[in-house]
């Protein structure tokens, strides 16, 4: 009778067991899912950005950078807002509308939006030097894959420290709000490195929220909607980092 009853715990623990590597393999998968589409969101925005660089800005007559008339219109006309603010509309119609959206339609609006951010940022190529520029970028990639790493794998719950994050990010839109209109370097500076400590720690965050998001009995549908939202959390994270960085450490063109 106990050779029984120790051969059925041992087939119970073998289900379970399965049951558990399906879990991890499944999690793993979808959790490539978010980083391909980030990843891929990236690209295009780097893309984006560099093609509209190539259009505003030719080499003067004096031999320096002047902007092209695409460049001026772009960058000094009115036309500037809609280029500044279509990435944050692009934000708010996913956030509402994912829900009612089919998965082939998440993925084409996130696309667009990587699109819209690589035109918002185009004028950084301009601003700043490559090479400050390629440094930024591989400053937050070490810095993103550290953080969400740790965000993946760490036991502890970030939720605290996440809802404090979440309420420093409100107060950090309002003063970079203020600053439009103050203008004020020293402010500027001050903001970006709160930025970069806020979005840090939202990586970690947001990584482990993303995981916790996973539910093993999600169709093809609810799965992939779910790795493209969570592609659009990190790519956020990743994104203002960069920007924090850049305009902190970046050497300005002449």
């Amino acid at each position: 009778m106990s050779d029984f009853d120790r051969n059925a715990s041992v087939w119970g623990q073998s289900a379970a067991q399965a049951g558990a590597a399906e879990i991890d393999q499944g999690l793993r998968s979808y959790m490539l899912g978010v980083y391909n589409y980030m990843t891929v969101g990236l690209a295009i925005t780097g893309l984006v950005a560099m093609g509209t660089n190539m259009m505003a800005v030719a080499q003067s007559a004096t031999g320096g950078r002047a902007l092209t008339a695409f460049g001026q219109a772009l960058y000094l006309s009115p036309l500037k807002w809609v280029v500044m603010l279509l990435p944050l509309a692009f934000v708010f119609f996913f956030s509402f509308r994912i829900d009612r959206m089919s998965a082939s339609t998440a993925k084409g609006v996130f696309l667009l939006f990587a699109a819209a951010m690589g035109l918002s940022l185009s004028s950084v190529l301009f601003i700043y030097t490559g090479a400050s520029v390629t440094r930024a970028f591989f400053i937050t990639s070490a810095t993103f894959g550290a953080l969400s790493l740790y965000g993946y794998t760490t036991k502890r719950d970030l939720s605290a420290m996440g809802s404090f994050l979440i309420m420093g990010l409100f107060g950090l839109i309002i003063a970079s709000l203020v600053n439009i209109f103050m203008q004020s370097s020293v402010m500027q500076f001050v903001i970006s490195l709160i930025s970069v400590g806020i979005f840090a720690g939202l990586t970690a965050y947001d990584t482990q929220s993303i995981k916790e998001m996973y539910y093993s009995g999600d169709d093809g549908e609810t799965a992939t909607k779910k790795s493209v939202n969570g592609a659009l959390m990190l790519y956020l994270d990743f994104i203002n980092i960069f920007s924090s960085l850049l305009q902190l450490t970046g050497s300005r063109n002449d």
